[in-house]
């Protein structure tokens, strides 16, 4: 056809052949060259140079099977495998190491249980066995758990040991037995009827009664608006509520806390605490600031208290000025701080400290954990301040340490913002109502004993205790105290302290310990510091022994550091 119809010329080249190119290449070319040559023929003729004879149908051009060739299809192409046919292509996946063969066989089964857990009793072997072999300690290493003292009573302010032997309870235990060890008759009846009708209910699925009494009660109890309750089990969980609480209502991050401070055992109460257990969770939680406390270690603020008080303040304000407070949601303190050494904080500090959170437009929590329930001779220990928090929290004397709650409250405004938002915290155990029961006729007792009146007639008889401890013995450099709160810093012979809290114990810390239960007395004794917190249902006389008691164990350490 193209020969016959004149389009083919001699000096066009010819379309390659089928042969050299691919069949659908080909005619591709076949069809480009006729139709470029046509249009010129078709002007010739026109002019009447040649008549065109008559153009045939097109010839369609089929070429035979051989010159198609194999395409793979994209599924062909995209496989978890690789490409059909060629495995080392476009494979999803290749394991730089063999896959880890079958585990090997661990019996994973429970054990059989041992009889002896029927026994009504154990023996004293058996008890300090199983410590041994099964029991971890907290904050301090595990094998010291053989030297503890085997505790099997109490009765009022004493305890008994295996041995027959009595000591007085210096500290309320970690400062919680506040009622001491004789449990109030209402108290058992209250946790055996709980336990009787309804011995738990989560707290999002029902009401029970006697949590909206709890809750009554401590709105009672607390002053100005701090009217809304919610109830963890520990200190520690409160103060994470209320941290929680804080960055939730004003939707900012960052807490500031004070260096020489303790606000509990999780990662964020942790990091908000100032002293050397922070070390073991430091950096697993962002947002905390640290802030010196009016106390410092290693300098004064000034000679009196106003020098003292206005500089730590300045010192807080740009703390806050430097963070930036559009960023910070509240500062959270100790209102008396207490594991770190009693540190009652100078006159108009507290007062300061509300003034900067007003203007800067910060929160204020004050942490109760260890002074509330009258332990200071108020209720809360910011009553001695003219001050009132926007969040408190508060445990251990809240259950005289019966059972494990806590509490968080806040003001009337805070409440109201979480009306219509989530609060974003919660527990399991929050509001046991067991637990409630306990702190509801603990609280009641103390208010019908008037324990309040009880710490503040013998405040007295315990800074004059505490005054001559300090004036009797070299190895006493201070003391602090309020209410039945107090605390004796111990020094060696250098006059510097007599061990610092990260440290190991020296030969004469840790032959004072056994010093101490020598003459009859358990204490939260953590050096440098010697806490002195006795049960609030303490008599005047029990009080006086103790310190004698104390005075006699402070002279063998006085011999022990001479020597």
């Amino acid at each position: 056809w193209l020969k016959d119809s004149g389009l083919q010329s001699a000096h066009q080249p010819r379309p390659a052949s089928p042969q050299s190119m691919p069949a659908r290449a080909a005619v591709a070319a076949v069809v480009r060259s006729a139709t470029r040559r046509g249009s010129r023929t078709a002007a010739r003729h026109a002019s009447g140079a040649a008549t065109l004879r008559a153009r045939p149908e097109p010839v369609q051009v089929v070429y035979e099977e051989e010159y198609e060739p194999s395409r793979p299809s994209y599924s062909d192409l995209s496989r978890t495998a690789g490409v059909e046919g060629h495995p080392n292509v476009n494979a999803r996946y290749v394991a730089d190491i063999p896959l880890p063969q079958a585990l090997a066989y661990v019996n994973n089964a429970s054990r059989p249980v041992s009889e002896e857990h029927w026994d009504e009793a154990w023996e004293k072997d058996q008890i300090m066995d199983a410590a041994k072999e099964n029991v971890v300690m907290t904050w301090g290493p595990t094998a010291p758990v053989a030297d503890l003292a085997l505790m099997v009573r109490g009765e009022g302010v004493y305890l008994f040991d295996s041995e027959g032997n009595k000591y007085l309870d210096w500290t309320s235990q970690a400062v919680c037995a506040n009622l001491g060890y004789s449990v109030p008759p209402a108290v058992t009846q209250a946790m055996s009827q709980q336990l009787n009708t309804l011995p738990y209910i989560y707290g999002g699925m029902g009401m029970v009664e006697i949590r909206a009494r709890m809750a009554s009660l401590m709105a009672e109890l607390a002053p100005g608006d701090l009217n809304n309750w919610l109830f963890p089990q520990g200190g520690g969980e409160a103060n994470e509520a209320a941290i929680r609480m804080a960055r939730r209502y004003t939707g900012k991050h960052k807490i500031l806390t004070m260096h020489r401070s303790y606000h509990g055992g999780s990662a964020t109460t942790l990091n908000a605490t100032g002293d050397f257990r922070r070390w073991f969770s430091d950096g697993e939680v962002s947002g905390i600031v640290k802030m010196y406390n009016p106390q410092p270690i290693g300098f004064s603020w000034g000679e009196s208290n106003e020098e003292a008080c206005e500089r730590c303040l300045l010192a807080m304000e740009d703390a806050i000025l430097s963070e930036g407070p559009q960023s910070i949601a509240a500062v959270m303190l100790e209102s008396i701080v207490g594991a770190n050494g009693v540190l009652v904080p100078p006159v108009g500090y507290m007062e300061g400290v509300r003034a900067l959170c007003d203007q800067y437009g910060i929160l204020l929590i004050c942490d109760e954990v260890m002074t509330g329930f009258w332990r200071t001779g108020e209720m809360f220990a910011f009553q001695h301040f003219n001050v009132l928090p926007d969040i408190v929290t508060c445990a251990k004397g809240l259950s005289a340490g019966y059972f494990p709650v806590s509490a968080v409250g806040c003001r009337d405004h805070i409440r109201a913002h979480f009306e219509t938002q989530p609060l974003g915290w919660g527990a399991t155990y929050q509001a046991h109502p067991v637990g409630l029961a306990v702190a509801y006729e603990v609280l009641k007792h103390s208010v019908s004993l008037n324990v309040e009146a009880h710490v503040k007639d013998l405040q007295s008889v315990f800074l004059e205790g505490l005054n001559n401890l300090v004036e009797n013995h070299k190895t006493v450099k201070r003391a602090r105290g309020i209410g039945l709160f107090g605390c004796l810093d111990l020094v060696g012979k250098d006059g510097k302290a007599i061990q610092r809290l990260d440290q190991g114990s020296p030969e004469a810390v840790r032959a004072f310990r056994q010093t101490l239960r020598d003459h009859g007395l358990v204490s939260l004794f953590r050096p440098p510091f010697l806490h002195c917190a006795p049960p609030l249902v303490i008599s005047e006389e029990e009080l006086r022994d103790g310190f004698a008691r104390l005075d006699g164990a402070l002279t063998e350490l006085d011999r022990m550091v001479e020597a």
